[in-house]
């Protein structure tokens, strides 16, 4: 854990691992809404670091934060949000085969799964979710598609995500969700929020 200042009120915690940066995030809130971290404004966590807005002397707090002893996330720790799916994606085949099991396995893969959001990006309700054991991991498509479908269930490297609205990718698609991921009007907007679990489930046919 490598606690650095990198403004007036800002501070970048740069980790090794997503399952520490989930940690450390989790802690983070913890502390945070125990008063500890003064007026933290934000904690926002990435793929290998965490970033503190509004931190009122970040040297002093940087060096608390060096000293913690975090513990590990248990892997029931954080809402629960359960998400049918109908695995119907362009790429279902290939992810099979790459897999290693029938097209119709596909959906237990998922489904035995507990993904938890690490970040949010790319997109507005975009969620990078990790959990999906290593050898289930895939590349990307050697080609992008110009245009991916909203609700698209999608895997790339050690992620798993649902394509909010249209746009480009080259994620390997699997399936569609209904699900509405990102709501201006509802609170929070964004059905997937760091932290926060979440399971594929297959919907009824």
């Amino acid at each position: 854990m490598r606690p650095l200042v990198v403004g007036g009120e800002a501070l970048l915690i740069e980790l090794d691992s997503a399952a520490e940066v989930a940690a450390l995030h989790a802690e983070l809130l913890r502390r945070r809404d125990a008063g500890e971290l003064g007026a933290v404004r934000d904690v926002v966590p990435a793929a290998r670091t965490v970033l503190l807005d509004g931190v009122r002397g970040p040297r002093a707090l940087a060096e608390r934060i060096a000293r913690w002893e975090v513990p590990p996330l248990a892997e029931t720790e954080g809402p629960l949000v359960t998400v049918p799916v109908r695995y119907d994606g362009p790429d279902l085949a290939e992810v099979a085969r790459l897999w290693g099991v029938a097209e119709r396995e596909v959906a237990g893969v998922v489904g035995d799964t507990v993904f938890r959001v690490a970040f949010c990006g790319f997109a507005p309700g975009f969620g990078y979710l990790t959990g999906l054991p290593e050898r289930f991991h895939l590349s990307r498509r050697a080609t992008p598609r110009t245009a991916v479908p909203a609700g698209s269930l999608a895997f790339a490297g050690e992620y798993a995500g649902v394509y909010p609205r249209s746009s480009p990718g080259g994620w390997q698609l699997v399936g569609t969700a209904d699900a509405v991921l990102w709501d201006p009007q509802r609170e929070p907007a964004a059905l997937f929020a760091p932290g926060v679990r979440v399971r594929f489930e297959e919907a009824s046919r």
